[in-house]
């Protein structure tokens, strides 16, 4: 019988590893500007503690979002066996364009996705290369989107990728500087016969009160002439949020898959942050009753950040292909991907692999 599913992935990290400690000479204000009370050893000691993270990675100069993304894409292509000039589509999630080194602008045109069709060098026109903007949860959007295309015949195999190099749009000055990090991960989905399926879906957009609980925002550092913008956010609104609405929107996908929740045996969730993470999980198993199992949610966002839109298909990456300690996958498991971003959007989608 043939399904939909995931017939390869590939993924890029930056080499650049940027560790906690490397933020202690930053002078981190408040966004009134005014300085903390505690000096930066006590803030990232604290930082370390909420959100897991250790180290992150930055792409070197020379390199801009869609670079990474084509270097993905092309692990992606080889590990599902595929000639390229096969693909239907090329689906980019991302949210910030290439911004250059040193750069502030976003560059869009062309679309990045168009701009990995070229470095690819597809030949075939009726490959169609367009970018998703849907906050982090990108990605997995992207994947509902080739699922809807192939399922309807349109297509047969689509690159979705997730990429973003989040360290050039972070305000120095913020503390939240610290989660972001840079980075790259790719899938092909595609009409396939014993290779996973694509079993449920959900997602939805929550615009009245949460539009802008993430937004692009002036430096911390009011003395400063530039009018640049970086990225900024309401933390607290956003966890508060992400509790409330991302378990709901998991149940509601395992539910419409048929498949039981003592089937599920691994849950790829965004890299946004280790204590709210595990506090979805663990209201999503509340929602039936049970306990969280043991090794059921892989994390990396201690070694990598959060690099948005690649933290799931880059996490996916590296637990298909064994380069996650304590953490595989089996043909017949069953996984649930989940998202919270901007937007404010929440997505998820019951896989069985």
């Amino acid at each position: 019988m043939k399904t939909i599913g995931i017939t390869g992935t590939g993924s890029y990290l930056p080499t650049q590893i940027v560790k906690n400690q490397d933020f202690q000479t930053h002078d981190f204000l408040n966004p009134d500007g005014s300085s903390f009370k505690q000096e930066n050893g006590v803030i990232i000691q604290k930082f370390k503690a909420i959100t897991g993270i250790g180290e992150r990675r930055y792409v070197v100069n020379h390199l801009n979002t869609s670079d990474i993304a084509f270097l993905a894409a092309e692990h992606a292509i080889a590990d599902a066996g595929m000639d390229k000039e096969n693909l239907d589509y090329i689906i980019f999630a991302h949210n910030f364009g290439d911004v250059a080194h040193g750069q502030a602008q976003g560059d869009t045109l062309p679309s990045l996705a168009t701009r990995v069709k070229h470095h690819l060098r597809i030949k075939n026109p009726k490959c169609v290369a367009y970018d998703l903007l849907f906050g982090c949860p990108g990605w997995v959007e992207g994947v509902i989107q080739a699922n809807a295309f192939i399922k309807s015949g349109i297509a047969k195999k689509c690159l979705v990728i997730g990429a973003e190099t989040l360290s050039r749009i972070t305000d120095p000055y913020d503390r939240d500087s610290m989660i972001y990090s840079d980075g790259a991960g790719a899938a092909i989905v595609a009409e396939t016969e014993g290779q996973g399926q694509i079993l449920a879906h959900a997602s939805a957009t929550h615009a009245k009160d949460e539009a802008y609980f993430l937004f692009y925002g002036t430096s911390n550092n009011k003395t400063s002439t530039r009018d640049t913008k970086f990225i900024k956010m309401y933390g607290r609104k956003i966890y508060e949020f992400a509790l409330t609405h991302v378990p709901l929107a998991m149940k509601d996908c395992l539910d419409q898959s048929g498949r039981s929740i003592s089937e599920v045996r691994k849950i790829f969730i965004h890299q946004a942050n280790e204590k709210m993470d595990e506090a979805i999980v663990k209201r999503f198993y509340e929602l039936y009753e049970k306990e969280i199992p043991a090794e059921v949610m892989p994390m990396n966002i201690g070694k990598l950040g959060n690099s948005s839109v690649a933290t799931i298909p880059t996490l996916l990456d590296m637990v298909r292909k064994g380069k996650l300690e304590n953490h595989q996958i089996q043909k017949g498991d069953v996984v649930i991907f989940a998202s919270v971003g901007a937007g404010m959007n929440v997505n998820a989608i019951t896989y069985e692999v």
